[in-house]
């Protein structure tokens, strides 16, 4: 099963999730006890955090094939220069070695998003999925503002007051 399907089968289960939630979550509020709409409210959150998660998901998705085709049309993505074992496993040292080189360009280039994707990849090539995840985000961001001022400086987040 891809990535992709499975996304979509998970996507289907929230949603089923989320229609048991919120029809439960109303007939525990005609029930008119006060446990009972307390209850009943609750299992509205239920869905709504499912249904954020989601959205989070797919944009996540989104922006970042964005720039991956964005990348592709420069030219610029990455090169698969790893070496596999002979299971097709990638070997470590290989990885840490590209990593190491990107980790390299992200640090002489802050405000590229172009060397940030490149470094989520290769975090994701040594198995640091976590860390994949969060460079990758600092790359669409980098992108956004990028595209906003029409240069690739690093500008700070909005704050949120």
């Amino acid at each position: 099963m891809t990535s992709r399907t499975g996304f979509f089968v998970l996507a289907g289960v929230l949603a089923l999730v989320a229609l048991i939630c919120v029809g439960e979550g109303v007939q525990l509020i005609a029930t008119g006890k006060p446990l009972g709409i307390g209850l009943g409210l609750c299992a509205f959150v239920v869905p709504v955090i499912g249904l954020w998660f989601l959205r989070q998901t797919v944009r996540f998705g989104r922006d970042s094939e964005r720039l991956a085709r964005e990348l592709e049309a420069e030219g610029g993505l990455p090169v698969d220069e790893l070496k596999r074992t002979e299971g097709g496993r990638i070997d470590r040292a290989s990885a840490d070695a590209v990593f190491a080189r990107r980790k390299a360009e992200a640090e002489a280039a802050p405000g590229d998003w172009r060397v940030f994707f490149r470094l989520a990849v290769a975090y994701a090539d040594a198995g640091d999925v976590p860390r994949a995840r969060r460079t990758m985000q600092h790359a669409i961001r980098l992108h956004r503002t990028a595209g906003t001022t029409g240069t690739t400086t690093n500008k700070p987040a909005r704050s949120s007051a």
